[in-house]
């Protein structure tokens, strides 16, 4: 079959012609670097020109570390702190460094706030966000970015956005999130401030279906049961990229998914939103995957 160049959109402020596909490098955590080689070729043939990786990933740094020399001038590369204290943040950004045998990243973000409580560390006196600004002075980052889970990270990262400028976001958004109720006002809420203030946003959890009911077998790396059909990933995917003001999207935590929604994203723009309604409102067991964290 015949593909066609993934689209692209630009990375806010930061300029970064993005794929809307993100390779999710949480993917590699546990796999070996054959299995690791295999996964990040699959995505650079595919078009894929923006990585994203965090120092709590396991393996991943490691794994990504053989390739950074052989990206080009085009590809993004984000790393994640998920340190709170500033002098913690400060070792973590460095190591992480080190791991991807890089002496800059494009984006250094602050991993998986998604409560007010834990933006107060981050970016309070003495927080995480001091260290990812010198990051950013001594010129080890290109920009600064948040990140987070749960249903209350719209309204969190928006209050982020109040705080500081930063320049990329990360929020979870799907078809089932969107109905919940109060969480799509919230989410509209922060893509349009990050609209005004021309801030790349991104979102996660595209196709997460529920979380793995209790005694399952987990059949795949992600902490959440993904859905795994053409049929659910197709409408979950083109229903994540037709929303207003959405640069991309990091595909799931498991090699074996990447392909799917590699093709997913092939044949998005050719569904009707009423194709995707008529697939997700009749999903079966359909529910937020932040009803239970493993944190």
């Amino acid at each position: 079959m015949d593909t066609k160049p993934m689209e692209k959109r630009r990375l806010g402020r930061l300029g970064h012609e993005s794929t809307v596909l993100i390779f999710g490098a949480a993917a590699l955590a546990e796999v070996d670097q054959d299995t690791a080689d295999a996964s990040v070729t699959e995505a650079l043939d595919a078009g894929i020109n923006h990585f994203d990786v965090a120092a709590s990933y396991g393996d991943a740094e490691l794994r990504l570390g053989p390739w950074t020399s052989q990206f080009g001038p085009d590809v993004f590369l984000a790393t994640k702190t998920g340190e709170r204290a500033a002098e913690d943040a400060w070792r973590e950004i460095n190591a992480s460094l080190e791991r991807l045998n890089v002496d800059r990243v494009d984006l250094i973000q602050l991993h998986a706030v998604g409560d007010l409580a834990d933006l107060d560390r981050a970016t309070g006196p003495g927080g995480a966000l001091e260290a990812a600004v010198r990051a950013r002075d001594e010129g080890l980052v290109g920009g600064i970015g948040i990140t987070g889970h749960g249903h209350d990270a719209p309204a969190t990262h928006r209050e982020a956005l109040r705080r500081f400028p930063f320049d990329t976001v990360i929020t979870p958004w799907s078809y089932l999130l969107a109905a919940r109720p109060g969480y799509r006002e919230d989410f509209a809420g922060l893509r349009d401030e990050c609209s005004r203030q021309d801030i790349g946003l991104m979102t996660i959890k595209t196709v997460a279906r529920r979380n793995w009911p209790e005694g399952n077998d987990q059949s795949y790396a992600t902490w959440y049961e993904p859905w795994d059909d053409p049929e659910h990933i197709d409408a979950a995917v083109a229903f994540a990229l037709r929303q207003d003001g959405v640069t991309g999207i990091p595909t799931p935590g498991d090699v074996r998914l990447l392909g799917r929604v590699i093709a997913a994203e092939q044949r998005a723009a050719s569904m009707t939103d009423e194709e995707i309604d008529a697939v997700l409102s009749r999903a079966p067991d359909y529910t937020s995957p932040f009803l239970r964290m493993p944190w």
